[in-house]
């Protein structure tokens, strides 16, 4: 089930984004998303968050701020069941365009995105990590 994301979901959605981006990215030093937790704590609940749920459980969301998709995590064991692809469709539904990045070096997340419409439309380098993020577009068809 994907609902609205409500605050008593916060221990669980922050344990997915920690537990995600460490298990994803390996490339970047670990510690460089434990420092940022308490930042992302602080600005889920002012953004439009959906989680989905399984049993009672919280085991992924995804995280927009106007049409650009902050971030999409799956809890690590949950991941490639459709949970993804599922919360994408819901914002998908009522938008005409999405926007996110990804790092380069993700080849997993690149390869979803690419099988959700998404083209990549810009490179840069992240000036915090010094690794190369792709921007990538959706548009309805």
């Amino acid at each position: 089930m994907i609902r609205k994301f409500e605050p008593w979901d916060i221990d669980d959605v922050m344990e997915i984004w920690l537990y995600a981006n460490l298990e994803a990215h390996d490339f970047i030093d670990g510690t460089y998303f434990e420092n940022a937790c308490e930042m992302v704590r602080s600005l889920i609940p002012s953004s439009e968050v959906y989680v989905y749920e399984e049993d009672s459980n919280v085991t992924g969301f995804i995280g927009l701020e106007e049409g650009f998709v902050q971030g999409l995590f799956v809890k690590p064991g949950r991941q490639r069941h459709g949970i993804g692809q599922a919360l994408l469709e819901q914002v998908k539904s009522n938008r005409d365009v999405l926007m996110l990045k990804v790092y380069r070096k993700n080849e997993k997340a690149i390869s979803f995105y690419r099988r959700e419409g998404f083209d990549v439309a810009e490179l840069e380098v992240e000036e915090a990590t010094g690794e190369t993020e792709i921007t990538m577009k959706w548009y309805r068809a």
